[in-house]
This record gives structure tokens, C-alpha cells and sequence, in this order.
């Protein structure tokens, strides 16, 4: 499965690299190659197994298939940390503004959520939870927009927030890489411990697998790498949702294996979805955020009747 996610996934970044504003085409200037197809798909990787991987990694620790970034409130965090940025002008004065705002975001919301998991009774109160950080992060965002300095700032958040890897150069890669490449290294040891928690937290307890030091690497690495997509891609939402429920029947339930999986099968729906939108010819680009969440609603839907019919 990994080789056939593997090759997927390169599939699609080169199709990316093939893809301008005019169409597919291999006769392209070097320049434009380099300069702007090349940094938007490495972005769309980045962005995809971090959001594929944190998915697999909270549905793992907290037992529980609707967990994912943004459901616990990473995501809503990691926005409004950003948005911060751009509404006092610190984005403009400083570039590392925005990512920095993302991540201090994300790390607040899964600090404040995965602190509430060690006195959780169940995997449906720590969704209430973070359902509730994902709903104050987002009415701090609309109050930010209501009070916009002005327009220009307004529709530069607007814009922002409904999620999208255009314009895009390899100044924004090499500013969220080391957050992301981080958070994906603290993420991915963290299999044989989830596979461990499967079996209960008595148990898991007895193999010598602590709940609370492994809770603070999940909500640090998954703040991390969801803050750093989150601070150049803006909302992609639903990814960490679908991801791991669509391959969870391939890898015999087992949480630990779904990870390698998740963060490849993430980094290639990120660059199909982004291929879409610039395929689908309207005056203007459709936001990535708003495809991948037409795509998720359905999923998420699909897998909450599941969850009533076993209930």
C-alpha cells in the first residue's frame, strides 16, 4: 500500500508540475517551472501529510474516528492565530508573522483540548470540547473581520481563510518547513504507543506506555505541523478527517499503521484537489478549502451513521 500511495503521490506532483494557467503542458519556461509550479506543489505535499498524519495520529490516541485537527479545534486555532497577524499588520512588517501567529495558535488550541483529554470519561465529551475551542477561535475570527482596519485587510483575510496554495513561492516553504518537518518527526514514532492505547489505557499502562507524555507529543506535533499548513494554505479542512477513515479497513484496524499511509495518502489528495481547482475553468480559481470541504461533509456523514449503527 505505501509503494502504491508512494507512486500515487508522485503521479500527482508531477501532473502538478504539468499544470499552468493555460492547461497541462510540458513546454514550459524553466523560470516559471521553478518559480511557481514547484514551490505550490511541494506546498500541497507538505500540507497534506501534515493534515493526513495528525488526522491518523488524534483518531489513534483518543480512540475515536470523527477526531481530526480541525474537529478539535488545531485547525480553528492555527486560523485565527494567522488571522491576528494579518489584522494588526505584523504579517506585512514581518513574514514570519504568519506562520509564527499560525503555530502559536495551533499550539494554544491543542494544549487547551488535549489537557482536557486526561480528564475526559469519554471520546464524545473531548469532541464537545473541541468543538467548542473550534467555535471560540471562530467567532474571534469574525469579530477580527467585523473590525477590519479596512478593506483591503478584510478581503486579504476573507481571501486567507478559505484555504488556497495560489502565488505561492519558496519563501513560504522554507518558512513553515522546519515547523512541519518537526511536527511530522514527533508524529510519526508515535505508532507502536497507539497501537498500545488500542487495547485500553490499563493496558497500554502495563506495556510501559505513559497516556500523558505521549497526549503532550500528539498535541505538540500535530500543532506544529497543522499550524505550519495552516499559516501558508489557510483552512483545508476535512483532510485529516477522510484521510484515515477511507484506508483504516486496509491495514487491519490497526492504529500505528495507519500513519506512514495517512501522511502519503494525505500529501496526494492535497495535490489532486489542488489540481482541480486549477482545472476547472471559472473566472476565478476556486478555494482549495472550499473543495476539500465539499468533499469531507460527505465523509464525515457517512462515518457518524456507521458510528449510530454500531452504537
Amino acid at each position: 500500500m505505501i509503494l502504491i500511495l508512494s507512486a500515487g503521490a508522485l503521479v500527482l506532483a508531477g501532473l502538478s508540475l504539468a499544470v499552468g494557467a493555460a492547461g497541462f503542458g510540458l513546454n514550459v519556461d524553466p523560470w516559471i517551472l521553478w518559480q511557481v509550479r514547484a514551490p505550490r506543489t511541494f506546498l500541497a505535499v507538505l500540507v497534506g501529510a501534515a493534515l493526513g498524519l495528525s488526522g491518523a495520529v488524534l483518531q489513534g490516541m483518543l480512540r475515536n474516528r470523527l477526531a481530526d485537527p480541525g474537529l478539535l479545534g488545531v485547525s480553528g486555532g492555527a486560523s485565527l492565530g494567522a488571522v491576528l497577524a494579518y489584522y494588526w499588520g505584523l504579517a506585512t512588517a514581518f513574514p514570519l508573522a504568519l506562520p509564527l501567529g499560525g503555530l502559536a495558535g495551533a499550539l494554544g488550541a491543542a494544549g487547551a483540548v488535549l489537557a482536557f483529554a486526561a480528564r475526559a470519561s469519554n471520546g464524545a465529551a473531548l469532541i464537545l470540547a473541541g468543538i467548542a475551542t473550534a467555535a471560540i477561535s471562530s467567532a474571534l475570527v469574525t469579530m477580527a473581520l467585523s473590525f477590519a482596519p479596512n478593506p483591503f485587510a478584510l478581503a486579504e483575510i476573507t481571501i486567507w481563510l478559505l484555504g488556497s496554495l495560489e502565488d505561492r513561492s519558496w519563501r513560504e516553504v522554507w518558512l513553515v518547513l522546519p515547523a512541519v518537518a518537526a511536527g511530522l518527526a514527533l508524529l510519526l514514532p508515535l505508532g507502536e504507543r497507539l497501537d498500545a492505547l488500542a487495547l485500553g489505557e490499563e493496558i497500554a499502562g502495563s506495556l510501559g506506555v505513559e497516556l500523558a507524555p505521549t497526549m503532550a507529543r500528539a498535541a505538540l506535533g500535530s500543532a506544529l505541523a497543522v499550524g505550519g499548513a495552516a499559516s501558508v494554505a489557510g483552512s483545508v479542512g476535512f483532510v485529516g478527517l477522510i484521510v484515515p477513515n477511507l484506508l483504516r479497513g486496509l491495514v487491519g484496524e490497526r492504529p500505528g499503521a495507519l500513519l506512514v499511509p495517512s501522511a502519503l495518502a494525505g500529501a496526494a489528495l492535497v495535490l489532486a484537489a489542488d489540481l482541480v481547482v486549477r482545472l476547472i475553468p471559472l473566472q476565478q480559481e476556486l478555494r482549495l478549502g472550499v473543495l476539500t470541504a465539499l468533499l469531507g461533509a460527505p465523509v464525515l456523514l457517512a462515518v457518524a451513521m456507521r458510528e449510530a449503527r454500531a452504537g
